[in-house]
């Protein structure tokens, strides 16, 4: 079986073709980071306009790099939901477009179920059941999985997600867009020790997450910093400290979080994914974590902790397998809770 995956629910368009024997036959990303640069986040409407310029060129250069045609494809999988509603809507309207005009099979796909099964995607695959530990721009989540479609949610962030957290603080730190990457990029020249801020909600039992306030202590961090020095540019060992100082406390909070939950459930297995999964001293402290409880931590390569088709084309292969297929109506949906999906028996 052989699916197209299509993802369009931000501001990145991924095109993919998934084969159940073959694995990645083609993998197309382009990312929009350049178009949005000028205005220091996602603009929704250029994000849909942009979406509609580049998927169907996208499409054909994926078959053109798996070498094949709309007649070996068995499936189209699109993200359905959650993300930005009109950038939603592009994807879901070619990709349910395609397979009506094709006469095969669509299936909507849960980004964040796309996320949870990325790993999968590796040689090194992990066995169910585990918990899966999603940070995104959008999302952070603690998640029970005992199968495909079988989602106990644990955990989950009040207010600003990880990523988000990441990208707000940056923008206060006068750091380009996009500013999460940036931001744990300066951290590597911080020292420890300096600025100490709060681990949010680690004082307190329950496995759900906040960064508003670390947010918060990061500004005022800064504006005393601006104050000492007489109200002219930080110094870059002072911005580079702040931003360890952050980076840290982030990486702790969920550290603590993975830990309670591992105890929680009883598993010693943890997937980490999702855009923030990607980050070099988060990876190495949740490894760290894991080798103490005896248990293994998996994750996606760096290309595949993005938005990416790679995985909504084996997430929707998955789907399809199960015979959870679209009707002839398009559909989306930028808020769908995970734990609403069906299970795949």
């Amino acid at each position: 079986m052989r699916v197209l995956g299509i993802e369009t629910s931000c501001d990145e368009t991924g095109i993919a073709i998934y084969d159940e024997q073959l694995g990645i036959m083609a993998h197309q990303l382009y990312s929009q980071v350049a178009l949005h640069a000028d205005y220091g986040g996602v603009v929704p409407e250029l994000a849909s306009r942009d979406h509609i310029r580049k998927t169907i060129p996208l499409i054909d250069a994926a078959l053109r790099e798996a070498g094949c045609t709309k007649d070996d494809i068995d499936g189209v999988a699109f993200t359905a939901g959650p993300g930005l509603m009109g950038a939603l809507l592009v994807g879901a309207t070619i990709g349910r477009s395609l397979a009506f005009a094709w006469d095969k099979p669509a299936v909507a796909v849960h980004h964040m179920e796309g996320h949870l099964l990325a790993p999968m995607l590796e040689e090194r695959a992990p066995a169910f059941p585990f918990v899966a530990l999603l940070v995104s721009g959008g999302h952070t989540l603690l998640v029970r999985v005992d199968g495909i479609g079988r989602y106990e949610i644990l955990g989950e962030s009040v207010d600003d997600a990880a990523g988000e957290a990441f990208d707000k603080t940056a923008k206060l730190m006068g750091l380009d867009y996009p500013g999460g990457p940036r931001l744990a990029k300066l951290a590597e020249q911080g020292e420890a020790n300096r600025f100490k801020f709060p681990r949010p909600m680690t004082d307190k039992p329950g496995l759900d997450f906040s960064f508003s306030g670390l947010k918060t202590a990061t500004a005022t961090a800064i504006a005393n910093e601006t104050k000492l020095a007489a109200n002219g540019p930080v110094d870059e060992q002072t911005r580079a400290d702040i931003a360890h100082a952050f980076q840290q406390a982030v990486v702790d909070t969920l550290a603590i979080k993975c830990k309670r939950a591992l105890l929680h459930t009883g598993l010693n297995r943890l997937v980490v994914a999702g855009g923030v999964s990607a980050n070099v001293s988060l990876r190495a402290q949740l490894s760290e974590l894991m080798a103490s409880l005896k248990g293994e931590a998996f994750y996606p390569r760096n290309e595949y902790c993005t938005d990416n088709g790679a995985m909504i084309a084996f997430a929707g292969l998955q789907r399809l397998k199960a015979g959870d297929v679209e009707p002839l109506a398009v559909r989306a949906r930028p808020r769908w809770p995970l734990d609403e999906l069906t299970a795949v028996d």
